[in-house]
Parts: C-alpha cells; sequence; structure tokens
C-alpha cells in the first residue's frame, strides 16, 4: 500500500509517502508513522478509521470505546475506504490525515517500511501542537527574541522549518522488521 500521510493545519504542508505492507498491524503502523514523521514516541495515539476509534489500552486512561491495535490488520480495518485519521500525542493533537493512495503490487515481501517523498521538518515534540509549532517558529527566527536561547536550548539543536531528507527517513524505517 502507498499512503500520504499529511499533517492537519501545518503551513506549509507537512507529508510523507510511505509504503506499507497491506496486512500490516495497526500498532506496526503506528511506530512506522512515527518514524517517517520524526517523532521518538512515548505519548499515547488513536487511529480512526470507519468511526472505529484503535489504539494502545492504558490502565490510567481507560476509554472503552477504544480497541486494542495490536493485532487488527489495516487492510482489514480500512474494509474498502481510503482515508483515516492518526491523533498522535493526546496533549498537543497532533492530527493527521492518511490516504491510501495505491494498492501496490510488490515484487516480494518487505523488508521494512520505505518513504517515496515528503516535505518540510516534523516539528519537535512536546512543542504544543500546531499552534506551539508556530509560536516556536516565530522565536527561532527571530535571535533578538527574549526567548530564542532558551528555545533553542530546548530543542537542542538548530531547526529548519523546510528540512526534509528522504535518506535519514528511510533509515529510520530500516530499522522496522515487517
Amino acid at each position: 500500500m502507498v499512503l500520504r500521510i499529511e499533517l492537519c493545519d501545518s503551513k506549509p504542508q507537512i507529508y510523507r509517502i510511505i509504503v506499507v505492507p497491506a496486512n500490516i498491524t495497526l500498532r506496526k503502523l503506528h511506530v512506522t508513522l512515527l518514524r517517517a514523521m520524526g517523532w521518538e514516541g512515548g505519548h499515547l495515539h488513536e487511529f480512526i478509521i470507519n468511526h472505529t476509534h484503535y489504539g494502545e489500552p492504558h490502565p490510567d486512561f481507560f476509554e472503552p470505546d477504544v480497541k486494542n491495535e495490536q493485532r487488527v490488520r489495516l487492510d482489514k480495518a480500512l474494509g474498502g475506504i481510503a482515508t483515516f485519521d492518526y491523533v498522535y500525542d493526546f496533549g498537543d493533537a497532533w492530527w493527521h490525515k492518511i490516504k491510501l493512495l495505491e494498492l501496490a503490487e510488490l515484487d516480494g515481501p518487505l523488508k521494512s517500511p520505505w518513504c517515496l517523498d515528503g516535505a518540510y521538518a516534523c516539528p519537535p515534540e512536546d512543542v504544543g501542537g500546531i499552534p506551539g509549532y508556530e509560536e516556536f517558529l516565530e522565536i527561532m527566527a527571530d535571535t533578538s527574541h527574549p526567548e530564542h536561547a532558551d528555545m533553542k536550548q530546548w530543542c537542542g539543536r538548530t531547526f529548519d522549518p523546510a528540512h526534509f531528507d528522504l535518506d535519514d527517513v528511510n533509515e529510520r524505517l530500516s530499522e522496522i522488521q515487517l
């Protein structure tokens, strides 16, 4: 399957186009999405597919309407639809729209997911969602801003919002065994 992942409300549009097997579990897809976007993980997440919510049950955040994603295959969950949502980090609320672009015929099994294309850097984790990311970009762009030094230290690196490195994404994805 070829999927387009778009980070909702990002301007310009942050996206990735990835290839995964149709029978990938939602749990493995979650890890794939994290690596493709550039996030490390550690936050709750949820898939919303055809009005059904899938996620990882958490003892402190019991949600009776969330089905365990562990063994649910993407092709079975889709049931013929072509778009679904993925939410990562309920605090920052990173909403993603995922669209099935094509059912690709592969010559053999994939060893790992891979990325075909993408654009723009992934926002830093815990930056505060899209509004926090916009404020972060303003602060980072203005070296005279009173919060610039603190924000740069918090980020731990220089940050170029236009940066996208396809080889780097595929290196992260190669660590995922399918």
